[in-house]
Order: structure tokens, then sequence, then C-alpha cells
């Protein structure tokens, strides 16, 4: 990482501290000031996602060369994705089992909002999802799972026509080119938009003495969460050492992403910076431009972690005990919410509905998050965005195994 990339992290680490001060001390009157910063950084990198995904996808697969080896690559990635991610509820259940959050919190006054019923994903809406009948319609809703299945069936009939469609795959090679250099001119408003969106949210929150409160009716709750989401957090970082031959580095390297997936609370718009940061560490392109856009949408690890570990939390606090068969039960539901979970700001209070049911819990137990939400929303976003980052690294390494021939782990290298 240049000198430039550790002063624009730094700049950031400020940005998050100073607008945590800002909305602690001023409260409403912080977001009302500079909330419109933070707005006009997110709609600046909401507006790079689009187009810079399809570009990455389309190169990316036109790069194999062999449509063939897409087969390999999407394997190991939904291999990857779903084992993280089974790991990420399991330490959720673990956690919540061991601290028990719930007891004694009380739970009367709660009414369950009617919408809230109507907000369910399951799994055949998740896979009516993967194809929008408008693509157009889809890309100005920001909907990326249909984009993602258009510009892989596009970069595989783009690698079939090999020369009749080489322009083609030159043309999304120059834009995917084009798009990263405007995610570097965007990250220049990186340090003053994280401040005004951390500013505002937590201005909203009401500032520091209101959101002390709230947090203190449910702080085990919130311990519990931040517990588990460290130790994944941990646990990436064996997998990353480990399975992707990397090192401390590129935790470094990826740091920048991790804070503004911190401060926007969105996954999709943290995108292009995730790309640019794994670019700049030495990831093959190849795995950068299927392996992140594929993870910014349904590679959910902290959101996973965080729904499985709210709902065993709303049954402590009802007095609801979940045996096992109850517990697999949140174990399989929460994993499959996490994937159909949008990569926008609190997107998991929705899927987490559909666990809610599945083990016939009262969705008015929601109301004892809500005054955290979007506080622990934004570290368990930083998870997903890690996750992601982690599982380039690691397909990276598979590509260049595949390359060398050779199974022989190599030693770990520092980008």
């Amino acid at each position: 990482m240049g000198r430039g990339s550790h002063l624009m992290l730094v700049l950031i680490l400020l940005g998050v501290i100073a607008g945590g001060a800002a909305g602690w001390a001023y409260g409403p009157a912080a977001g009302e000031a500079v909330g419109w910063l933070g707005e006009l950084f997110l709609n600046a990198l909401t507006m790079l996602v689009v187009p810079l995904l399809v570009a990455a996808v389309v190169s990316g697969i036109t790069s194999l060369g062999d449509p063939r080896k897409l087969g390999s690559l999407g394997s190991w990635t939904i291999i990857y994705y779903l084992a993280t991610v089974g790991i990420a509820v399991l330490i959720g259940l673990v956690m919540v089992n061991l601290i028990r959050p719930g007891d004694g919190v009380p739970t009367e006054g709660l009414t369950a909002d009617p919408s809230l019923a109507e907000q369910g994903m399951g799994v055949t809406d998740v896979l009516l999802s993967l194809v929008a009948p408008n693509i157009i319609d889809a890309a100005a809703n920001t909907e990326l799972l249909p984009i993602i299945v258009w510009s892989i069936l596009l970069g595989v009939a783009i690698a079939i026509g090999r020369g009749r469609t080489r322009v083609i795959a030159e043309f999304f090679d120059g834009l995917n080119d084009a798009m990263l250099r405007i995610v570097g001119w965007v990250m220049y408003l990186a340090p003053l938009g994280i401040f005004g969106l951390v500013a505002d949210r937590l201005g909203q929150a009401g500032g520091g003495v209101q959101f002390w409160q709230s947090v203190s009716a449910v702080g085990l709750h919130v311990v519990t969460v931040l517990a588990g989401l460290a130790v994944h957090f941990a646990v990436l970082l064996l997998i990353l050492y480990w399975l992707g031959g990397r090192t401390w580095s590129y935790l470094s390297g990826m740091a920048r992403a991790v804070l503004v997936a911190l401060g926007t609370a969105s996954s999709s718009a943290t995108l292009p910076l995730t790309m640019q940061c794994a670019r700049e560490q030495g990831v093959d392109d190849r795995a950068a431009r299927f392996v992140l856009p594929l993870g910014s949408t349904i590679n959910m690890d902290g959101t996973a972690l965080y729904e499985a570990a709210a709902v065993l939390f709303i049954a402590q606090a009802y007095g609801i005990e979940l045996g096992f068969g109850g517990q697999v039960l949140v174990f399989v539901t929460a994993s499959l919410a996490a994937i159909g979970a949008a990569g926008i700001p609190e997107a998991g209070l929705v899927t987490m509905v559909v666990v809610l049911k599945a083990v016939g819990l009262p969705l008015e137990g929601v109301g004892l998050l809500l005054a955290v939400d979007w506080l622990l929303d934004r570290f368990r976003t930083a998870t997903n965005v890690w996750g992601d980052a982690v599982g380039a690294a690691v397909i990276d390494r598979l590509l260049s195994r595949q390359a060398n021939g050779s199974p022989e782990r190599e030693t770990a290298r520092a980008p």
C-alpha cells in the first residue's frame, strides 16, 4: 500500500471518529448540518456500482478464455461463500447460547409492524430475484443479482464468439479500467463523506445521551453480536493466511474498504472500492471481477451471524427455549435469508422475518433491536466486505495453483 493509500486510510479513520463525536455532541443538529456530505458520497459510490459491476463481470469472464473454466471458478466461489456463511451462523448461535443476552430483557409494550409480515423473502422469492423482466429497470433500482446473472450470460456469449466478439470484450476491459479510475477520484470525498454519514446517523439516534440509553437497554445483545463478529473476522483472517497465502499486509491493504463499509453500512456501495483495493493488493483480475461482485450480493457473513444471534436473543427475551431442532432450523433459515439480503443499510431486519416465522417467534420482537440495529449494521457490513475480500484472495490462490499445475502450498506472500 502506497503512501497515498496510507494517508487516505488515516483520513477515513479520522472521519469516522470526528463524525461519531459530532453526532454524539450535537444530536440531530449534526445531521442537518453535515448529513448532505454523506449523502453526496454515498450517491457517488452507488452511481458507479452498476456500470462497474457489468464491466467487471463481463471482462472477468472473457479473460478466462475457455468459458468452461467459469464452472470451476464459480463452483469454488459458491463453496467458499456457503462455508463461511455457515461458520458465521454457527459462531452466532454459540455466542448467544454462552452469553444469553436476552434473559430478563423486558418485552412489554412491543407491537408488531404490520408491514413486516409482507416483507419476508422465501426461497422461491430468492430464485425469482435472479432474473429481472427488465434489466434496465433492475439497473435503475440497483438490483444487483439479476444484473450479475445477465452479465455472466453476456460474458459467456462474448467468450464463445471468440474473434467475432473480440471488440466487445476489449470495450468492457477498457470500461472496467475507466470505472476503477473514477472510483479513485470519488475516494477523495471519502473522509468528508464518512464524517457526514456517521454524524447524521448518530444524530438521528438522538445524540450521545439518548443513544447510550438505547444501548444500555440491550447492551448485552450488542456485546454478543460484536464479540461474534470479532471471532468471525479472526476466523476469516486464518482462512486468508492458510488458504489464500496472504499476510497481514492484505488486511491493511483492504482496510480502506472495510472502514468505508463501516461508514456506509452498504456492501453494494462499497463494492467499487473493494475491487480497487483488491486490485492494488495483487489479486488476479479474474478473481476480483467475478468473486467480489457476486460476494457483495450473496456472501453476507456478518448478516447471517447477526440474524442467528438476534433471533435467539428474541427467543430468550420472550422466555422461549429453542432446542436443538429449533436451532438447526435457525441455522438453515438464517443462512438462506442472509443470501437473499440486499446489500443496503439495515436490510437484515427484513430478511430476519423469514427466520422468525420459521421458528414461530413473534414479529414484534424486532422492536427490541431497532434502537441499536443501525450501529450493529455497520459492523456486520464491514464483516461482509472483509469476507468478500478474503474470498477473492482464496480464489486467487486457487487460480494460481491451477495455472502452475502444482497443489503444493506456496510460501505466504505479501502483495
